[in-house]
């Protein structure tokens, strides 16, 4: 089986063609679209066992679907992050009450998540978390900064890694909660333009938001281990999912090289064949992994280090095949109106924080260091 679903799987593509096909006029609302595929039982494959997703699919099944959806070019998902996050962390370190409060509400596509993980001072080395929770009769008061939080503005809660032991010192002392992003006066959210113009990332400040206690994943100050178990599922499903869109990312930039005579040139051939070799490796990598130990230590890394630098060199061929034009807008750029990027100048914009967001490639390398070959700590400096 090359991608998607085996012979014998005809008729649950069937299904999952007919559906898209059937609801592709809800794709202009976001949240509407995560109403319809939970309502569709497309949401949680898998947790059925539990009584808290839609249906019960395979391993197999859920890698099919995803790919099948990835491949029909349906609409970007904004319930990715309590799916595939949060989800699979409340099954394995929530309580029942946790799980039963939020499972069916993400498989339903009710609720939106976002992730607040980053601080100005604790992107990639996350130990550095600032943000406090101050335990109070009712529940806990968090205050502090996050930044680069994806749907934030969309989002309806935010899992929050916070410093409930005051005076602790990096992984110790942290919690896990689950915070309601509707507190006016107490979170504000500003996004943050990139140079692409777009905005998909936000800072979140919190002021004196009120998270309650039976909101804490994994119990007051294992946050840590529950952070760690979370990064883990970035692994796997979603990433072969990912792959799909790197295959059309690439297919145009091997449609614009023979277009432009680019593909003429025996050096950009080479980068182009090592691009979808590349792309094979990866392809590859994932399916060992997501057929291997649970906890194979330094999966995550690997697969990080892996696609984030393949998808910024290819970011650099989009616009290397375009020759000069890629320096012309598909508008009129001027500085009173916001510029227009076409396809090839966005992917080669935006790919530039590939190797930096979700763990720079830096700390990936030291934690493969680390935790794969067994090579000493890296100091952390002294501490005041």
């Amino acid at each position: 089986m090359e991608f998607g679903f085996a012979p014998e799987d005809d008729a649950f593509r069937g299904e999952v063609r007919a559906w898209l096909d059937a609801h592709a006029t809800a794709a202009a609302d976001r949240r509407g679209w995560e109403r319809a595929l939970g309502a569709a039982g497309w949401i949680g494959l898998g947790w059925a066992e539990g009584g808290y997703g839609n249906r019960t699919a395979t391993l197999t099944q859920q890698v099919a679907w995803a790919e099948e959806y990835a491949r029909s070019a349906a609409p970007p998902r904004s319930g990715h992050i309590g799916e595939n996050l949060l989800a699979p962390t409340l099954i394995a370190h929530g309580s029942a009450g946790q799980k039963t409060r939020f499972l069916p509400a993400v498989a339903a596509g009710e609720e939106l998540w976002c992730q607040g993980y980053s601080e100005p001072g604790a992107g990639s080395d996350l130990a550095g978390v600032r943000t406090a929770a101050v335990r109070e009769a009712d529940g806990y008061r968090v205050t502090g900064q996050k930044i680069w939080t994806s749907l934030a503005h969309e989002a309806d809660w935010c899992f929050v890694l916070a410093r409930t032991e005051p005076g602790s010192r990096r992984h110790h002392g942290l919690s896990f909660l689950l915070v309601p992003m509707d507190q006016p006066g107490r979170i504000e959210v500003r996004p943050i333009r990139q140079m692409t113009g777009t905005s998909d990332f936000n800072e979140v400040f919190f002021d004196g938001a009120h998270a309650r206690a039976e909101h804490v994943v994994g119990g007051e100050g294992n946050g840590w281990r529950v952070a760690m178990s979370l990064l883990g599922f970035e692994r796997g499903v979603s990433t072969l999912a990912q792959q799909i869109g790197f295959a059309e990312e690439l297919g145009r930039v091997v449609r614009e090289a023979v277009a432009t005579g680019a593909a003429d040139d025996p050096l950009v051939r080479a980068r182009l064949v090592r691009q979808w070799a590349e792309l094979r490796v990866m392809r590859w990598n994932a399916l060992r992994t997501l057929g291997g130990p649970a906890a194979e230590p330094g999966a995550p890394s690997v697969a990080k280090l892996l696609w984030a630098g393949w998808h910024q060199r290819l970011g650099e061929l989009a616009v290397l095949v375009r020759g000069a034009g890629a320096s012309i807008g598909p508008a009129d750029w001027s500085a009173a109106a916001p510029y227009e990027l076409d396809a090839a100048q966005h992917l080669f914009l935006f790919s530039r924080a590939d190797t930096v967001y979700g763990g720079s490639d830096q700390v990936q390398r030291t934690i493969i260091a680390e935790r794969v070959l067994g090579l000493p700590r890296e100091p952390k400096g002294v501490e005041s």
